[in-house]
This record gives C-alpha cells, sequence and structure tokens, in this order.
C-alpha cells in the first residue's frame, strides 16, 4: 500500500499565497467595478462608489451604445481588421517561417539575419507614416493591415517550433514525392495547431486593440476603430455617441456609458480566449523544448 505524503507549507508558501491573492484581487476589483457601474440603473446610481451588485439593474447603457451609429460602425471596422489582418498575419508567418527551415532555400542565412536585424532596429514613426502616405493607403484599413503581415519575433518563435518537429516524417514524405507545398498543408500544419492556436490569439489581439496606427491613419473618424472611439468617450466629457436617441443621452449617467462601452469593446476577447487556451497554454513553450 502506497501513501500519498503531503507537503508541509512553510512560512514561504503562506507569504506567496497571501501576495498572490492581494495580486488577484487587485486585477479582479476593477472587473467588478466596471461591471458594476454599466450595469447600475441611472435612479440609483451614485458617482465614484463601488458596490459588488448593483442596487437596481439595468441594460440601458448597453442599449444605447447598440444603438449608436458610431459604435456601429466602430465595431465593423475592428473586425473586419482583426479577422483579414489576423488571417493574413497566420498565412504570412507560417509560410515565411516554413521556407526559412529548408536548407535549400538560397541566401536563407542572410534573410534570417536580416529579420533577427529588424527586430533590434526598426524604422520609426515617420518613416512609417511617409511610407503609408506614398502608397496612397492613408484613411484606409489596409495601412493598419498591410504594414504588419509578420512580423521578426513570430518570425523566429514559429521556426524555432517548427525546427523542433520531427524531420523523419517530413523527409518521408518527400520522398514519397510530395511537394514541398504538399509537406507544409498535410504536415507542418497539423502538427502546429498549438502553435497557431497561440498565434491567432496574439494577433486577433493586437489587431483588436490596434490605437495609435489608427490614429495615425484614419482620418475619417467612420473608420474608427472601437479602440479610439472609447478613448474619445472616457477621455472627452464633452464627446457622445452619434445616431442615439438625444432623451436617452440625456438621462443616463455618462460615466455609465464610457463604462459600458469600455466593457463591450473587452467583451469579445474575453469571450474568445476559453476557447483557446488549452493551445495557448502549449503555444506558449513554443520552441523552447526541441524534441
Amino acid at each position: 500500500m502506497s501513501f500519498v505524503h503531503q507537503k508541509k507549507l512553510t512560512l514561504f508558501d503562506y507569504v506567496n499565497y497571501f501576495l498572490l491573492a492581494l495580486i488577484s484581487a487587485a486585477c479582479i476589483f476593477p472587473f467588478l467595478y466596471v461591471l458594476g457601474v454599466s450595469l447600475t440603473h441611472r435612479s440609483v446610481y451614485v458617482p465614484y462608489s463601488f458596490q459588488w451588485f448593483p442596487q437596481k439593474w439595468s441594460l440601458d447603457a448597453y442599449a444605447y451604445i447598440l444603438s449608436s451609429n458610431s459604435f456601429v460602425n466602430a465595431l465593423k471596422s475592428t473586425a473586419f481588421i482583426t479577422f483579414f489582418g489576423t488571417v493574413l498575419n497566420l498565412v504570412f508567418t507560417f509560410t515565411m517561417a516554413y521556407g526559412l527551415t529548408e536548407k535549400r532555400l538560397p541566401h536563407r542565412r542572410w534573410i534570417y539575419g536580416l529579420v533577427v536585424f529588424s527586430l533590434v532596429f526598426s524604422a520609426g514613426i515617420i518613416p512609417n507614416f511617409l511610407l503609408i502616405k506614398q502608397l496612397g493607403l492613408m484613411n484606409s484599413y489596409w495601412a493598419l493591415i498591410l504594414p504588419a503581415l509578420t512580423n521578426a519575433w513570430s518570425l523566429i518563435v514559429v521556426k524555432s517550433f517548427m525546427d523542433s518537429l520531427p524531420q523523419e516524417v517530413i523527409e518521408s514524405a518527400k520522398m514519397d514525392g510530395c511537394t514541398d507545398i504538399g509537406v507544409f498543408i498535410r504536415i507542418i500544419l497539423p502538427l502546429s495547431k498549438p502553435a497557431i492556436a497561440a498565434f491567432l490569439l496574439f494577433f486577433a489581439v493586437s489587431h483588436w486593440n490596434t490605437y495609435f496606427n489608427a490614429v495615425m491613419f484614419l482620418t475619417d473618424s467612420k473608420k474608427w476603430t472601437l479602440q479610439v472611439l472609447v478613448k474619445t468617450l472616457v477621455l472627452d466629457a464633452s464627446s457622445n455617441m452619434t445616431g442615439s436617441s438625444a432623451s436617452m443621452d440625456q438621462l443616463l449617467p455618462q460615466e455609465t456609458i464610457r463604462i459600458a462601452s469600455v466593457v463591450l469593446a473587452m467583451l469579445p476577447i474575453l469571450l474568445v480566449y476559453p476557447f483557446l487556451q488549452k493551445h495557448f497554454a502549449k503555444g506558449v513553450m513554443l520552441g523552447s523544448i526541441k524534441g
């Protein structure tokens, strides 16, 4: 008979648990405050007061935001940029990383060296702005997608992951007459599901939260992304939603409208993450262990 010996907790363990509990509480309380304020009815709303649960629930702030033209336009813009940007990011990152793993690629070391060089040195804001302007992409969604089709860090990590895949399977497929494209589609991609899931989340979150480039390249307010709209609502006290009922705008507290917009902006990522968490946990260690 075997007995399971439980580890005796030390003072160091208790201190660690206490500190982790404090950090967790510090991360959870802002979410509770945001949800509580956004769901509070205007008749019982008290500015800058914290409640675990509203005394009176209301979805008026969410109904007001979702009925506004500005929020709908921002949601469409962000969804377009996130979908096409993420798809193109995955395509270009994994195809280029696969090419860099092939020793037959001419000047492979020089190309990889340029990738590493771009990881350390970048052109800067002004050259990027001039490039987008010369390409005629100003005030276009593609100004936020095309310049960021891939990046050096993603290429290095994905290439390292592909180098760790069993080369015997790849060589066997090539000996059976499988082309490079066939190897990539039939072998590399199925074995790279954890990497694809992890970088899908990385790229999607990056595009969904895009702010600085949207401010710099999108001059038309109808093409603003969600983050730009939320920033305008939160920091500009005189701003309001266009296309909504003026009477509702006067009845609802501005604080509930702003916080409800913050919740709606982060809600899609919070809903998608649990479905990718299993693959994301595996993808965090991409390329760290070669086996």
